[in-house]
């Protein structure tokens, strides 16, 4: 008796541990707004995004001026540094020009405030600069997309196992009480003389089977919800309880026939390959020569953040780099192969799609010839499991082949749960590769 209620505590173990925790209830379409809103995955992804969209920005500069604002302040008796601080401050004499005064100058403080301008007026492979850096914030932001639709499946796998863990807990409590009850009816008939003691040991070892696998089943649980809870950046101690049942869900459109070209993730491998090439055109057009404008607006004092003299320069520079040892020839090449490569890459991501499409739909043809036959197991195992039971109290059945009834009907419950699962998720992954 004392082996029988340890078994019976041990059971319970988990019961009162999910208890401790915070239980939530959770629908499957609020998992989904969650996932969206809290995971950290879709909060990366947008990250890059922004990172992306820094990169373009910064391209604004080949048409943009840059503007620099310095004050710098010297002392110097330096005799071309000082001569020259005497004309940008407007103070040069005619005894300035003594050579002993030229030689030998007296010390001079010189403050200068500057603003400086340069604007950028051809600029051929910043432009093809430009154009990559657009693509490839455009490829980053349907990544992005991507990325949540596939924590979006992520979430609804780990809703489902969590729906498959509670059914297999509603299905063991089931059979614990059936175990039970056999118990009592095997012990009553064992004191009536019906029954031997081994009939009634069988029993037991039934009972604690049972005991075992809903332990096991409650800690399925726990981990499902944990899982959950990661992906939905929420506590860890908390325990969901989906409202949605385990059921079969609505077929996906079976006519579509290939994988789009417009989904996210094969639009941004596109954008990216695309990217590649304009920076390979950058590239080439590096060797073409830049014009750039110039000027600046000088004030010069002998006091600090004063500006009694003042002056502007203005101008236009042509540059042509000709050659700078190979190296151009060689990023050239590079960035041809990095081309190259790319588009290598999405033919064969393309080619990927479309397999695992395929074999996406056939794992939907398999799961719902799976449902069918587990379906019509799990019937005729509760039929059998009736007539053994209705034959077992009229003391015409052997007590073997009713536990063997009890734990085959058990297991084909469950069996047709996993099924359930297996089919609702084959729709969902199918569902995801294709739009």
């Amino acid at each position: 008796m004392k082996v029988k209620y340890i078994i019976m505590m041990l059971a319970l173990f988990p019961g009162l541990w999910i208890q401790a925790q915070e239980t939530k209830s959770i629908s499957r379409s609020e998992a989904i707004q969650l996932v969206k809103e809290n995971n950290r995955e879709i909060k990366i992804s947008q990250q890059e995004f922004l990172e992306s969209r820094g990169d373009y920005r910064q391209t604004n500069s080949i048409f943009l001026p840059n503007v620099a604002v310095s004050h710098s302040g010297i002392t110097t008796t330096n005799p071309l540094m000082a001569f020259g601080s005497k004309l940008n401050q407007e103070i040069v004499t005619q005894s300035d020009f003594n050579p002993d005064f030229l030689n030998n100058p007296e010390r001079i403080n010189n403050f200068a405030t500057k603003i400086e301008v340069e604007q950028p007026l051809i600029n051929v492979d910043g432009i093809y600069q430009r154009k990559a850096a657009k693509k490839k914030m455009d490829a980053t932001a349907l990544q992005t997309d991507r990325t949540i639709d596939q924590m979006v499946l992520e979430v609804e796998k780990a809703y489902m196992q969590l729906q498959l863990a509670h059914q297999a807990v509603t299905v063991l409590e089931s059979a614990q009480k059936a175990a039970l009850a056999n118990q009592k009816l095997a012990n009553d008939s064992y004191k009536q003389g019906y029954l031997q003691r081994s009939d009634v040991l069988s029993v037991e070892i039934r009972v604690s089977e049972v005991n075992n696998q809903l332990q096991y089943a409650k800690s399925n649980v726990i981990n499902a919800s944990d899982y959950l809870a990661y992906l939905l950046n929420e506590p860890v101690n908390t325990i969901f309880e989906p409202t949605d049942p385990l059921e079969v869900s609505i077929s996906v459109q079976e006519n579509i026939k290939t994988v789009s070209p417009d989904r996210a993730d094969i639009r941004a491998m596109e954008l990216a390959a695309e990217a590649y090439g304009e920076m390979l055109q950058a590239d080439k057009m590096s060797f073409l020569p830049r014009l750039n404008a110039f000027g600046s607006y000088e004030l010069y004092d002998d006091e600090i953040f004063a500006g009694a003299a003042n002056g502007y320069l203005a101008g236009i520079q042509l540059k042509w780099d000709v050659f700078e040892g190979y190296k151009r020839f060689g990023k050239l090449q590079k960035n041809r192969a990095t081309y190259e490569k790319a588009r290598l890459e999405y033919d064969s991501y393309v080619s990927r799609s479309k397999m695992e499409k395929n074999r996406a739909s056939r794992a939907v043809k398999d799961a719902e010839n799976k449902l069918n036959l587990t379906r019509l197991a799990l019937e005729q195992a509760e039929e059998s499991l009736r007539i053994r039971s209705n034959r077992f109290e009229q003391g015409l059945e052997k007590t073997s082949d009713l536990l063997t009834a009890e734990a085959q009907f058990s297991q084909k419950k469950l069996e047709y749960a996993q099924t359930i699962f297996e089919y609702n998720y084959a729709q969902a992954q199918l569902d995801f590769l294709i739009k």
